[in-house]
């Protein structure tokens, strides 16, 4: 049962995830604290266990949708490897200050950061773009839904800076970072949804790597729970990456806000009365 369970988890995370360049940890880690108060097997998984087996299994989320949306043509290679500059540092040092969490203060933080979350995707399509300043920028092609070449440009520094901070907070809470990366994409960098959500999962799959070595090095992986999410993720990661250059997302999206404000409020409320 439990296995059947995780599967579904898998699916479910590495669809959502590849669909929004999320990464699909943001579920699998709530979903594995949370099952604990059902099942006996999950009792003993640990914040830091949690994080860790996510961060596994987003490697094949990430690699899966990566490989879709390389057939698509909407990774930008260049800006991902730029951007992992600062995101796989930062991901080695939130792997070490994720440590530093008992139970109920990292219930009570990640369910806030999950809020947070959701208030970003509920206004990142309202804000206006934000002008850059002047200075050495990295231009990009790419081509438009109505098949004209257009550009985006961006700082490579300001980018490097952030994407350390996405990384740190990918390495603490195992989510992948894509869900602070891809509004920063679109809002900061004025990349097009679809290539930021691509070059996010493409930049979740490094970053992934990178921190998940140093989680197995630490003892945080459960293998049998990733041998069970592994394989829906990888499915999941694929039908993401194929709906998200099929159709709008939008739908999706408020599915997903609602589900982090859900999971959320209740991760909250364990660490404080659990």
């Amino acid at each position: 049962m439990e296995w059947v369970i995780l599967i579904i988890v898998g699916v479910f995370a590495g669809t959502l995830g590849s669909l929004v360049g999320l990464g699909g940890g943001i579920i699998v880690v709530p979903m594995l604290l949370s099952l604990g108060s059902y099942l006996p097997s999950f009792n003993d998984v640990s914040p830091q266990v949690a994080v860790g087996t996510s961060l596994l299994v987003v490697i094949f989320t990430g690699l899966s949708s990566t490989l879709t949306y390389m057939k698509f043509k909407k990774v930008d290679y260049k800006s991902g490897l730029i951007f992992f500059i600062g995101s796989g540092p930062g991901s080695i040092i939130g792997a070490y200050v994720n440590k530093l969490f008992n139970t109920s203060s990292f219930s009570i933080w990640f369910g806030l950061f999950m809020i947070f979350v959701s208030i970003l995707l509920m206004v990142k399509g309202k804000l206006p773009q934000l002008k850059q300043r002047q200075g050495k920028k990295v231009i990009r092609p790419y081509i438009g839904e109505d098949g004209n070449e257009y550009t985006y440009a961006y700082q490579p520094i300001p980018g490097v800076i952030i994407s350390f901070v996405v990384g740190f907070i990918s390495g603490i809470f195992g989510i992948g970072g894509g869900s602070l990366m891809v509004p920063a994409m679109i809002l900061l960098f004025m990349f097009p949804p679809h290539i930021a959500v691509a070059t996010s999962m493409f930049i979740i799959f490094l970053s992934s790597v990178i921190s998940s070595i140093t989680h197995i090095a630490l003892g945080n992986i459960n293998w049998l729970f990733a041998a069970a999410l592994v394989p829906g993720a990888w499915i999941g990661g694929r039908v993401g990456a194929i709906i998200s250059t099929k159709m709008q997302g939008k739908t999706i999206i408020n599915l997903l806000r609602i589900v982090l404000i859900i999971a959320g409020f209740k991760l909250i409320y364990e660490g404080f009365f659990g």
